[in-house]
């Protein structure tokens, strides 16, 4: 059954590989913790006092609300899933109730460290208009210019990619496909980019940006990628991670007038409260402004 879930996840929903292993892990524990304490293993026999005594047991660890809020999600939607292919007849995780997360701003960089990063990039490269150098540079423009997910970046293929229209077809969360412009920087750079790629491998991979060696980009390289040129071009953040460059995507449209709406469509978030944490960082950008200009502030 955890199997199935797990492909579910995978196939159908399409989670984040991060999420899918994340979600493997915590049944996996809840396996080993009903075989320590109950002396079974079957997951189909659990009900709402087992699956509290677990929840109080990562409780006394000390275990962070987020993680833990993050568990319940994990069970909630595996015993979900089991209901509805009619593996229980009745749900053991309705009255369990997720702790409340403190919700954390997101990290953004100013668009003076954007455009110093992107003119004039740091990057250590034997040649410095070499194909590895211009992907390189293509991962940073793409990330930052069209607010896309990792796991949405490497699944791009050259087809999703409408050179004329100067439109890219982005597949997200939950198998759901939207279409995203491209400014016209960005179009020059994947039209050179493009020319290299095609120049450097002889066998073309389908995906649009691929490694070295011409395969498939995967999350580390990206990551790994990405935490380099913050680091080499001295930029100064909490976390260096792809999706700081896609919160720096959104709060710098919000800053400059863009409709929520159309930030909500962009970012492929489902509902509008996902995307309204960004406003945070405009009211505290307009609170600052306040305390250091007015007189009574």
């Amino acid at each position: 059954m955890v199997a199935n879930f797990i492909s579910y996840l995978q196939y159908e929903k399409r989670f984040s590989r991060h999420t899918i292993v994340s979600y493997s892990t915590d049944l996996q524990q809840l396996t080993f913790f009903f075989k320590q304490t109950f002396d079974t293993d079957d997951l189909l026999k659990a009900d709402y006092q087992m699956l509290r005594s677990w929840l109080y047991s990562l409780n006394d660890e000390q275990l962070k609300p987020r993680s833990l809020a993050r568990k319940i999600a994990c069970l909630k939607s595996f015993y979900k899933f089991l209901l509805k292919h009619g593996h229980i007849s009745t749900n053991p995780t309705l009255r369990l109730k997720t702790p409340k997360v403190e919700k954390r701003l997101p990290v953004f960089l100013s668009i003076a460290d954007m455009n110093s990063l992107l003119d004039k990039p740091k990057i250590e490269q034997e040649e410095p208009e070499g194909f590895p150098a211009i992907r390189n540079k293509l991962v940073m423009e793409m990330l930052y210019g069209t607010g896309i997910r990792l796991a949405e970046l490497i699944g791009i293929k050259e087809r999703d990619y409408n050179k004329f229209d100067r439109l890219l077809k982005v597949l997200g969360k939950g198998n759901k496909e939207r279409i995203l412009p491209v400014n016209t920087s960005l179009a020059a750079l994947i039209d050179e980019y493009l020319k290299l790629k095609r120049f450097s491998f002889s066998s073309q991979n389908e995906y649009l940006i691929v490694t070295d060696k011409g395969d498939q980009l995967y999350p580390v390289f990206v990551q790994r990628l990405v935490k380099a040129t913050l680091t080499k071009n001295e930029i100064h953040v909490d976390k260096k991670s792809p999706h700081v460059l896609r919160h720096t995507f959104a709060t710098h449209l919000l800053n400059r007038g863009a409709d929520l709406n159309a930030i909500k469509d962009l970012l492929g978030h489902s509902s509008l409260a996902a995307t309204q944490v960004y406003t945070h960082n405009s009211i505290e950008k307009l609170k600052q402004a306040f305390e250091k200009a007015h007189p009574k502030a």
